[in-house]
């Protein structure tokens, strides 16, 4: 869906919701898990996020992209329940396992270390780290989108994004020892 047309609608029919579920849908799922480590609440969170967006959709100025814009209610929606009475009593600590095919089970399995090896360094950092290196890494969003995103200078995104960076390569050289 391009932005420019949504900028001007006061709603969206369950065909377009559907189209844009389908192209944003996997994005604001990782990103909720990446902030709250809890599958489960990151699909709730996501069903949230586009509940939030049909309601609202005519608050959709343009002044970003679509999937910044759901990035931003899914971060608010993850971040309201990260202070929520609910989450400080029931802590759920998950690891990323994301599947890949590999030729053969030798290299599936290496593969898979290592996976999830940089994965869990990924998840030990910083909220502050790890939500630039994701918005980069996981979101290829740009310097520009991800300050637009957390409502920071770009030049914070820019030094936190290289100081995640700078400590992931640390991590992974104390691992390799």
């Amino acid at each position: 869906m391009e932005s420019e047309y949504l900028k001007h609608l006061d709603s969206v029919d369950g065909r377009e919701l559907r189209l844009i579920m389908d192209q944003y849908g996997n994005d604001v799922y990782r990103y909720a898990y990446v902030l709250i480590k809890d599958r489960e609440q990151a699909k709730d969170i996501a069903q949230e996020v586009f509940i939030k967006a049909h309601r609202k959709i005519h608050t959709f100025r343009g002044q970003s992209s679509l999937r910044t814009w759901l990035l931003a209610i899914t971060r608010n929606l993850s971040l309201n329940y990260l202070t929520s009475s609910y989450f400080r009593r029931i802590w759920l600590r998950e690891t990323v396992h994301a599947g890949q095919a590999s030729p053969s089970a030798e290299e599936a399995y290496i593969g898979r270390q290592s996976e999830q090896e940089i994965w869990s360094i990924i998840m030990s950092l910083s909220k502050k780290l790890r939500e630039v290196l994701v918005l980069d890494l996981e979101h290829g969003l740009s310097v520009q989108e991800a300050a637009q995103l957390l409502n920071l200078p770009e030049g914070t995104v820019k030094s936190r994004l290289h100081r995640a960076r700078k400590e992931v390569e640390k991590r992974l050289k104390g691992w390799e020892k």
